[in-house]
Formats: C-alpha cells, structure tokens, sequence
C-alpha cells in the first residue's frame, strides 16, 4: 500500500551545490525532512549537471520520508547558455540582448521535451521560440 501523501513541493537549486540553507531549509524544514540527508542525495544525483539550474519536484509522506523527481533544467536557463548572456531583457519588445539559431532552439526544445506539454518537436520549438522571445532573445 502507497505511503499517505503530506505535502509536493517544487524547488529550483544549483545542480550538485544545494545547501541547508534557505530556500531548502525555509522549504523542508516545516515539514520536519532530514536537511542534511535530502541536500546529500539531491547533490549526488545532480553532480553531472554542475552549472544548471535543476528543479525538483519532493513528495513528502506522513512519516516524514521523502522521494524526489529531477526535472529538466529551465528553458530560459537554457537560452541564456546558448546565447551566451547573463540575463534575459527588461523590455525585450524593445532591447534585444543575443541570439540563437533554430538548431539551438531544436536542441533545446528536444532535451525539454520529457517536461513539455507537446505532441511532437516542432510544437516543443514552438514554446522554447516563445520563451526565447519573451526573453529579448533572436531567433536567426
């Protein structure tokens, strides 16, 4: 029989560097987790993916035991590398800040793809041409 379900929480931390410390701690620790075990595991799961951005998606049980899901890193994540900028436009109807190629677009659209609500690739290119431009980003 599944454990009773007590809370899903959704995080965005530094592949391979979590630490204890807010937002882990501020998230987890009302909810009576381990810090030190969780931020272990998550740290060890993530260490191939130093540099990005991993969400995680944690279920927490009435016990006080956890499971956790590794997401795709964020799309906008992922543009910023590809354009190679630090951050994405305060007003990107105005100011664009980079550009990608639609081969970036399609390797970002199919390494997103698992986490993506498309039918095929071409609609994931679609979404990811839409964050790129939300993001003051050209798409050549």
């Amino acid at each position: 029989m599944a454990k009773p379900i007590k809370t899903i929480l959704k995080l965005q931390l530094p592949a391979g560097a979590a630490t204890p410390a807010p937002p882990v701690g501020t998230a987890l620790g009302p909810h009576g987790i381990n810090l030190g075990d969780f931020v272990n595991k998550y740290n060890q799961a993530t260490q191939n993916m130093k540099g990005d951005i991993v969400p995680v998606e944690i279920t927490i049980y009435e016990d006080r035991s956890f499971d956790f899901k590794l997401k795709t890193p964020p799309a906008s994540d992922l543009l910023r590398k590809a354009a190679g900028i630090e951050k994405g436009s305060g007003a990107p109807n105005k100011n664009k800040v980079g550009k990608v190629t639609k081969e970036d677009i399609r390797k970002i659209a199919e390494k997103k793809m698992v986490d993506l609500n498309a039918e095929s690739v071409e609609a994931a290119e679609k979404i990811i041409a839409g964050t790129a431009r939300s993001m003051g980003i050209e798409v050549k």
